[in-house]
């Protein structure tokens, strides 16, 4: 039985970690550059919030191309984080950022400890900041290159020693590329996390079978895109009833119901990421959705829908 439709606009704004979006709709990093790209397609004033592409203390050229290739409802990449660095950053790209009412949330990374640190303690004093977002699933150098994000041990270190370095709103990006994901989600609750972001891309290869070569220079990338929406919505269900902080869902998210799915299993946000390179204006075509879908069903507010899913 459908609910009674209520003529009111129903209310999308969120409360999200402490940071106040209009909306739930955010954009996944790396996907939306640094919001400057894309002014030219999306209001940014429209969105709930930028995430933007990930920073690193030192400039980062990337990988040797190619470096992107796309698959059945989907893309892989290996882009290798390229980016000017977080100096870089707030001179020359934050400032744009600050013209619009739209939250900024920064994707940090690094390759030690020492550098997510300094990254926390720059962006912690820059105005136009609402919240950081930890890229965990990077090599930890000094530990033979093993990814942050997959051990326990290391992923407690490091979110506990950026916790102390920020008074931001912290939001650790967990990889799916582990055994149990609920594991690392209690990890970052118990680091002093205010958030999490589900999920990082997961890991794939494609081979060109006439050249018998892989597709990517760096052999495996990043699969991203609507092939892996159901395990990016199986893992928010699993840590939403796992661990009490608010989760910006995101893994192949195209239309409104895509996010409604996510948002039933427990996400408070939602980020668009690869429809971005599809669609320049998948987000708001999202953002329309969500609210066509609300009205429809007569929900006035998102957190009476957030984890609502009615599960055997």
């Amino acid at each position: 039985m459908k609910p009674a439709k209520n003529s009111a606009k129903p209310d999308l704004s969120v409360n999200f970690a402490g940071i106040r979006l209009k909306n739930p709709v955010l954009t996944a990093s790396g996907t939306f550059g640094y919001g400057e790209e894309y002014a030219e397609f999306v209001d940014l004033n429209r969105l709930g919030g930028v995430i933007v592409k990930g920073i690193s203390l030192k400039p980062i050229s990337g990988n040797p191309p190619p470096r992107i290739w796309e698959t059945p409802s989907g893309m892989l990449n290996a882009i290798g984080l390229e980016n000017p660095g977080v100096d870089v950053f707030l001179r020359d790209k934050l400032p744009f950022l600050r013209k619009f009412d739209t939250a900024v949330i920064v994707n940090m990374f690094g390759y030690s400890l020492d550098d997510y640190v300094s990254v926390a303690e720059k962006l912690d004093n820059a105005k136009g900041v609402h919240g950081i977002e930890v890229n965990i699933s990077c090599p930890n150098v000094k530990a033979g290159g093993m990814a942050f994000g997959t051990d326990l041990k290391a992923t407690f270190e490091l979110l506990s020693a950026i916790r102390k370095a920020t008074r931001l709103p912290l939001i650790a990006k967990l990889s799916p590329n582990v055994t149990d994901v609920t594991a690392f989600a209690k990890a970052a609750h118990d680091a002093g996390c205010d958030g999490l972001s589900l999920i990082n891309t997961l890991l794939g290869m494609a081979i060109d079978i006439r050249c018998r070569k892989p597709r990517l220079a760096n052999n495996t990338g990043g699969l991203s895109g609507p092939a892996i929406r159901p395990v990016a919505v199986r893992m928010v269900w699993q840590v939403a009833r796992t661990v009490p902080l608010p989760i910006i869902g995101m893994g192949g998210i195209v239309t409104g119901e895509d996010a409604v799915e996510f948002i039933l299993a427990g996400a408070s946000a939602i980020a668009v990421g690869t429809a971005n390179f599809v669609n320049p204006r998948a987000t708001l075509d999202v953002l329309d959705g969500i609210r066509d879908y609300m009205t429809e069903q007569g929900v006035g507010r998102m957190e009476d829908l957030v984890g609502k899913v009615i599960a055997g």
